[in-house]
């Protein structure tokens, strides 16, 4: 019966084999550096799980990024660089979290979404935040006025104390900065 099998060959279309992902590079790595990195995560964070969770998502972003590790001098403040932009990125994450469950607990019970309501709000707004990521402070604000509160470019420039002119310019910069991302 298995003469009758084809031979494994082109001819089947088989996917090509994936890459070994885990090089020795990344093993060698992980076990120079792991427990420093988490170490100094603990130190920055305050907290052992977070700094537990932040060392292993640095690791898989390395292991996206494998093909560069030929071009690492030093391990460690590569390392520390990744991890302090997934620290950064948590941290704004656990303040918005924060800032919107306090919203929330300040309405009457009667208008509280539901849990799974509260996580796609909290989704969304990190989306939102990461989108307006990169715009200046008063651009930011002036996009979220208007699109947020609803003010109009003369109440958002009375609010932050700046001309008419510059409201269009920071709204034109935000929706062009919002564009380019979608």
């Amino acid at each position: 019966m298995l003469a009758r099998l084809p031979a494994l060959s082109n001819d089947l279309h088989l996917p090509p084999m994936p890459e070994r992902a885990p090089s020795r590079q990344v093993e060698r790595l992980y076990s120079d550096h792991h427990g420093w990195l988490r170490d100094w995560l603990r130190r920055k964070l305050g907290n052992a799980g977070d700094a537990a969770d932040l060392a292993q998502d640095t690791f898989v972003r390395v292991l996206g990024r494998a093909r560069d590790l030929d071009e690492v001098r030093e391990p460690r403040a590569w390392l520390a660089t990744i991890a302090h932009g997934l620290a950064v990125d948590h941290i704004r994450r656990r303040t918005l979290e924060r800032a919107c469950l306090d919203a929330i607990a300040s309405l009457p019970e009667s208008q509280a979404p539901s849990p799974e309501t509260r996580m796609l709000l909290i989704e969304a707004l990190v989306r939102i935040d990461a989108m307006l990521d990169g715009l200046s402070a008063k651009a930011r604000s002036a996009f979220l006025l208007s699109r947020l509160d609803g003010l109009s470019y003369r109440e958002i420039a009375k609010q932050l104390g700046v001309s008419l002119s510059s409201v269009e310019k920071y709204m034109a910069s935000a929706i062009r900065h919002c564009l380019a991302l979608r």
